[in-house]
């Protein structure tokens, strides 16, 4: 059960980074990460999201 906490805090954690990049460079016309960066947030957000997911799964099917 901690993995699945765990993982879903970091997954919230980096998608809120990317999301506050987003956010300055459309209002401020800044932004701390470039494109790359922004892709490989992202990525290891949605990575992090499926594993929550997946243990999930492994939780309900277990009962």
């Amino acid at each position: 059960m901690k993995i699945l906490q765990t993982s879903l805090f970091l997954a919230a954690l980096f998608f809120g980074v990317f999301f506050f990049n987003v956010v300055l460079g459309a209002f401020f016309t800044t932004s701390f990460l470039s494109d790359v960066g922004e892709a490989l947030v992202l990525f290891v957000s949605v990575i992090l999201f499926v594993v929550a997911i997946l243990v999930s799964e492994k939780f309900a099917t277990s009962d």
